[in-house]
């Protein structure tokens, strides 16, 4: 019976560290897209490309949101 309990909150806490990777590697993805290459910034550049990339990032925020919710659903 230990071992049952064990093997659960060991499966819990990978669900953890699997959503805060998940999240830290989208988080710098885009931190680094916007920062680094300067999608975010608007100087000296066309509108069209800020609104690209926050449009993107927030797609893909959408898409690991439904992805955590379903992990975290089963």
């Amino acid at each position: 019976m230990e071992q049952n309990q064990q093997q659960g909150v060991r499966e819990f806490f990978i669900k953890i560290l699997n959503s805060i990777a998940w999240f830290l590697l989208w988080i710098i993805s885009c931190a680094t897209a916007g920062i680094y290459f300067q999608l975010g910034y608007t100087t000296g550049k066309p509108i069209v490309q800020p609104i690209l990339f926050y449009t993107v990032m927030t797609i893909s925020l959408l898409f690991l949101i439904r992805y955590l919710y379903r992990v975290w659903n089963k």
